[in-house]
C-alpha cells in the first residue's frame, strides 16, 4: 500500500497551474460554481444565504486547486529527503477559518476581489460561510495550529497527526443565563479542504487477549489476539506556507468499522445489531472531548488517545519500511515525535510495541529507537490534568500496553533504585503505576520516561515543573528538560485580524515582520509621535466598532465604542479567575449605585469562554457573569459608565475580531497555575494592555513590553504557596470596606433575588481557607491595579503610547521563533531542500 500523496494532479509548482488545465481565478470560480457544484442559479448581486454557502464551496475548492500543486511538490520533497523529519501528535488542532488564510498566504487577495466583485459580495461575507473546524477547544489546539503555521512558513518537514473529529467540543448558547450545549456539527456541510486518502487506511486493535507462542526461531514471544478492530482513514488538509512555495499536511483520522454491518443480522430484522460495530467503532471520532465522568466516557478518551498514536505510528513505519526495509538502526535519529501534552503518551509503548511484535527487534533496541524519537511537552501544573487510567481500563481495553507498560516500568524502577538505593517511597513516588485498592497509570510518567526531551512553555512554567511536579524526574535526568516558551502566529493573529494595522505597519517598518515578527521592534520610535499615535487610535476605533457590531449580533447589548474595552476570553475555569474579574464589575456597580464615580472610566467588559459540560462550579460562574450582566445592563444609572456582556460560542473566528477591539487584556489567573497562555500573546501583538499576575508568560509579557506598560497585581506563585498555609480569606473580607460591601451585595441576592442561594458555593469557596486559587487574597491589589488602569486610560497620549510598545515588544511570542527553538534544541531539523 503505498503512502505518496495522490491527486489527479501531478507533482507541480504554481508556475504550471495553466499546464494543469486551471483557469484565471474568477474564471476557476465560475466553472466550480456551476460544473463541479451543479449550481442552477443567476447569483449576480444576490445576498440570499444559499447561493452565499455555493460561492464559499466554489472559491474554497478554486483556492485549493492552487494549494495542490504545491503540496505535492512539498511531500515529494520530504519523502526524497534523507534529513529528519518530525510528527505532532496531538488530540486537537483549533485551525479556526481555512479560507483566509490560504487567500493570505497565496498572495491572492486581489485575484478573489476581482472574482467576488462579479457577484456583487466581498471576501468578508463569503468567509463568514466556513465553520471554524470543530478540531480543538482553547489554547491548546491553538497553539499545535499556531505550530503547524510555523512549520511550513520555516519550512520544515513536520506533520501533524489528529484526529478528525465530526462534532467539535459544543455549540454553546446562553438560556435563562445558564450554558446549554449543542452539537458542533462542523462537517454538515462538507470540508472543501479535506481529501480522503482512503488507501492508506490503519487498522487499530482493542480488546482481547495477549497470549504466547514460538517463532520460527524457537523464540517464545507474546501476540495480541481476538482483538475487535477499528479502521482509521486518513483525510489530509493543507498548511501553507506564508508565499514560500511550502503546504505541509495535517492528516487526521477518521474511525471506522472493518465491516459496514452484519448482514445476517440485518436480514433476520435485527436492525440495530446490524449496524452496532459499525456505530462503535464511529464513536472514536465522533465528537471532541466525550464526557469521561463515567466509567465509559473513560473508555472513549482512551479510545481516542490510543487510536490517534496507533494510526500515526503505524503511518511513518510504513513510509520507513517502504523506503529503508526493515532495518530500524537509523529509525530513531530520522524521526522525531513530539506528544502534545499528556494525551498522546500511549505513543511510548505503542511504538515498543510495533517494533517488537510487527517488526522483531529485540527490547533493547526498540527502547534505544523509541527514547531517541519521542519528545513531550507538558501543558499544565495542575496535578488533576495530569492523566491516569486505570490499570483495570487497561488491561481491557489495550492488553498488550499495559504489559509493555509494566516492563517499562520495572526497567526504570531499577534506575531509580541505582539514584536512591533501599529509598522504598521515591519507588513509590516515580512508579509509573500509583499503587493502591484501584491502581492508575500515570501518563505523565510513562512520558517522561519514554522522551528524549521534556519541556514546559514558559520559563516560570519549566522552573515550576523541574522543581516541582517533577522535581524527582529532573534530578534524575536534568538534560531532558528544557523550556520552549510558546508563541502565536502574527499572519492570523495580526496580518490577517487586523488589517488596518498591518497596513499602518508595513508603511511603517516594512513587510518584513510577517516573517520575522522581531523586526516589529523598529516601531517603538513612533510610540512619541503624536500624529502616529493618532492613526494607532483610529485603527483601533474601527476595530472597536467591529466587534461592537458583533456583540450586538450575538447579546443584543449595544457597546458605546468610546468606553474602554475590557476583555476576558478563555476557557471557563476556576484557575483563570474569571470570577476575580466578576466581583471587580460587582464593585464597579456598587460605587455607581452610592454615587462614588469619580474617577471611573466608562468601560465594557466582555467575558467569553466554554466550561466543559460536567464542571459544575465552571458553569455556575458563566451563571453568574449573565446574570451580573443582566442586572448591570438594565440599570440606567449603568448606561453611561459601564456595559458587560458574557460572549457566547467563544471560537478562533470570533477571537479574530475581538483581539484587535480589545484595549485591556485580562491575564488573572492565580500565580503558577497558568503554564503559558497563549491569548494573551495575540492581545499584546494587537496593542491590548495587559492586567496580569506573574504567572505564565505574562512573567515574559512584562519584560518584552516594559515593566511600565504593564498593570501588575497579586501575589507572585512563592507567596501563594506560602499563603496556603495559614489563608484567612474571611479576614481580609472584613478588614477592607470595599471588598465588605462588593461581598454584600453578592451575598444579598441581588442579582439572584427569586433564586435565593444560587450562587452559594461560589460564595463559599471564596470565603474558604482552603480555596487553591486565593482569589479574596488578589482582590485588593485587583482593584487598585484597576483603579491605575483607568486614571491610565484617561491619558490617551500615554495609552496609546503603551498600546504601540506593547505591540513593538512582542516579536519573542512569534510562534516561528518557538519552533526555530524545537528545530534546533529539540528536533534537530533543518528546512527542507529547495526543488
Amino acid at each position: 500500500m503505498s503512502n505518496t500523496l495522490t491527486d489527479p494532479t501531478d507533482s507541480a509548482s504554481h508556475d504550471d497551474l495553466e499546464s494543469l488545465g486551471l483557469l484565471d481565478l474568477p474564471s476557476e470560480l465560475k466553472r466550480h460554481l456551476t460544473i463541479t457544484l451543479g449550481h442552477r442559479n443567476d447569483i449576480q448581486r444576490s445576498q440570499n444565504e444559499s447561493d452565499q454557502r455555493y460561492l464559499y464551496r466554489a472559491l474554497a475548492i478554486a483556492v485549493r486547486d492552487r494549494l495542490v500543486p504545491t503540496w505535492q511538490e512539498t511531500w515529494s520533497r520530504m519523502n526524497a529527503s534523507d534529513d529528519r523529519k518530525v510528527y505532532y501528535l496531538s488530540l486537537e488542532f483549533l485551525i479556526g477559518r481555512s479560507l483566509t488564510n490560504a487567500i493570505q498566504n497565496l498572495d491572492l487577495d486581489d485575484d478573489v476581489h476581482e472574482a467576488l466583485h462579479r457577484y456583487g459580495t466581498e471576501l468578508e461575507q463569503i468567509a463568514d460561510r466556513e465553520h471554524d473546524a470543530g478540531l480543538g477547544n482553547g489554547g491548546l489546539g491553538r497553539l499545535a495550529a499556531c505550530f503547524l503555521d510555523s512549520c511550513s512558513n520555516l519550512q520544515l518537514p513536520v506533520i501533524g497527526y489528529g484526529i478528525r473529529y465530526e462534532y467539535g467540543m459544543f455549540h454553546q448558547h446562553i438560556e435563562h443565563g445558564r450554558q446549554v450545549e449543542d452539537p458542533d456539527h462542523w462537517l454538515r456541510d462538507g470540508n472543501p479542504w479535506e481529501i480522503e486518502r482512503a488507501e492508506n487506511t490503519r487498522r487499530i486493535r482493542f480488546y482481547g487477549r495477549v497470549e504466547n507462542y514460538y517463532d520460527d526461531k524457537g523464540t517464545m514471544r507474546p501476540r495480541w489476539v481476538e482483538s475487535h478492530d477499528v479502521l482509521a482513514v486518513p483525510f489530509d488538509m493543507p498548511i501553507p506556507g506564508y508565499r514560500n512555495e511550502t503546504v505541509n499536511t495535517l492528516r487526521l483520522w477518521k474511525a471506522s468499522t472493518t465491516d459496514v454491518f452484519n448482514l445476517r443480522e440485518f436480514n433476520a430484522g435485527s436492525y440495530p445489531e446490524a449496524v452496532a460495530a459499525k456505530n462503535d467503532a464511529e464513536q472514536i471520532s465522533m465528537v471532541l472531548y466525550p464526557n469521561d465522568a463515567s466509567e465509559n466516557g473513560k473508555e472513549l478518551r482512551l479510545k481516542q488517545q490510543y487510536f490517534l498514536v496507533s494510526a500515526s505510528l503505524q503511518d511513518v513505519i510504513e513510509r520507513w519500511v517502504e523506503k529503508n526495509g526493515e532495518d530500524f538502526s537509523e529509525f530513531g535519529q530520522k524521526n522525531c515525535f513530539q506528544l502534545n501534552d499528556t494525551h498522546p503518551a500511549c505513543a511510548v509503548p505503542e511504538l515498543m510495541r510495533l517494533l517488537m511484535d510487527e517488526h522483531g527487534l529485540e527490547w533493547d533496541e526498540a527502547w534505544e529507537v523509541t527514547t531517541r524519537c519521542m519528545a513531550y511537552t507538558n501543558h499544565t501544573l495542575l496535578p488533576e490534568a495530569l492523566e491516569r487510567w486505570s490499570v483495570g481500563l487497561f488491561s481491557r481495553l489495550l492488553p498488550r500496553l499495559l504489559d509493555i507498560i509494566y516492563e517499562i516500568n520495572a526497567r526504570f524502577l531499577k534506575v531509580v533504585d541505582q539514584q536512591w538505593p533501599g529509598d522504598i517511597e521515591m519507588r513509590r513516588e516515580m512508579s509509573l503505576i500509583e499503587e493502591g485498592d484501584n491502581p492508575h497509570i500515570r501518563m505523565a510518567y510513562l512520558a517522561i520516561v519514554g522522551s528524549f526531551s521534556v519541556n514546559g512553555v514558559a520559563g516560570l512554567h519549566t522552573q515550576l515543573l523541574e522543581s516541582g511536579l517533577f522535581k524527582n524526574f529532573h534530578t534524575l535526568w536534568p538534560r531532558k528538560f528544557n523550556n520552549k516558551t510558546n508563541g502565536v502566529t502574527q499572519r492570523r493573529w495580526l496580518s490577517h485580524c487586523n488589517p488596518g494595522l498591518r497596513e499602518l505597519l508595513n508603511e511603517t517598518v516594512g513587510e518584513g515582520w510577517q516573517n520575522d515578527l522581531t523586526k516589529i521592534r523598529d516601531l517603538a520610535p513612533h510610540a512619541t509621535d503624536a500624529a502616529f499615535r493618532d492613526r494607532w487610535q483610529d485603527i483601533k476605533l474601527a476595530n472597536k466598532k467591529r466587534l461592537a457590531d458583533l456583540v450586538f449580533k450575538n447579546t443584543g447589548v449595544q457597546f458605546d465604542t468610546s468606553f474602554m474595552f475590557d476583555v476576558q476570553v478563555k476557557r471557563i475555569h476556576e484557575y483563570k479567575r474569571q470570577l476575580l474579574n466578576v466581583l471587580h464589575v460587582i464593585h464597579l456597580y456598587d460605587r455607581i449605585q452610592r454615587g462614588d464615580t469619580a474617577g471611573m472610566v466608562p468601560r465594557c467588559v466582555l467575558i467569553g469562554g466554554k466550561a466543559a459540560p460536567g464542571y459544575h462550579v465552571a458553569k455556575l460562574i458563566v451563571k453568574l457573569i449573565n446574570d451580573v450582566a443582566g442586572v448591570v445592563n438594565a440599570d440606567p444609572k449603568c448606561h453611561d459608565l459601564l456595559k458587560m456582556v458574557f460572549f457566547p460560542n467563544y471560537r478562533v473566528s470570533s477571537m479574530e475580531i475581538i483581539c484587535p477591539a480589545t484595549e485591556l487584556s485580562e491575564q488573572i489567573s492565580t500565580a503558577g497555575k497558568e503554564a503559558s497562555g497563549t491569548g494573551n500573546m495575540k492581545f499584546m501583538m494587537n496593542g491590548s494592555l495587559t492586567i496580569g499576575t506573574l504567572d505564565g508568560a505574562n512573567i515574559e509579557i512584562r519584560e518584552n513590553a516594559g515593566e511600565e506598560n504593564f498593570f501588575l497585581f497579586g501575589l507572585d506563585a512563592e507567596e501563594v504557596t506560602e499563603l496556603k498555609k495559614d489563608y484567612r480569606p474571611n479576614e481580609i473580607i472584613s478588614a477592607d470596606e470595599d471588598i465588605t460591601r462588593l461581598m454584600s451585595v453578592l451575598e444579598s441576592g441581588t442579582f439572584n433575588p427569586t433564586n435565593p442561594g444560587l450562587f452559594d458555593l461560589l460564595t463559599g469557596g471564596l470565603r474558604s481557607p482552603h480555596d487553591p486559587w486565593v482569589t479574596i487574597a488578589d482582590l485588593r491589589s485587583y482593584i487598585d491595579a484597576q483603579a491605575t488602569v483607568a486614571k491610565t486610560y484617561l491619558d490617551k497620549d500615554r495609552w496609546n503610547e503603551m498600546s504601540i510598545l506593547n505591540t513593538a515588544g512582542s516579536g519573542w511570542f512569534s510562534s516561528d521563533r518557538t519552533i526555530q527553538q524545537y528545530a534546533q534544541d529539540i528536533w534537530d531539523v533543518r528546512a527542507l531542500p529547495s526543488k
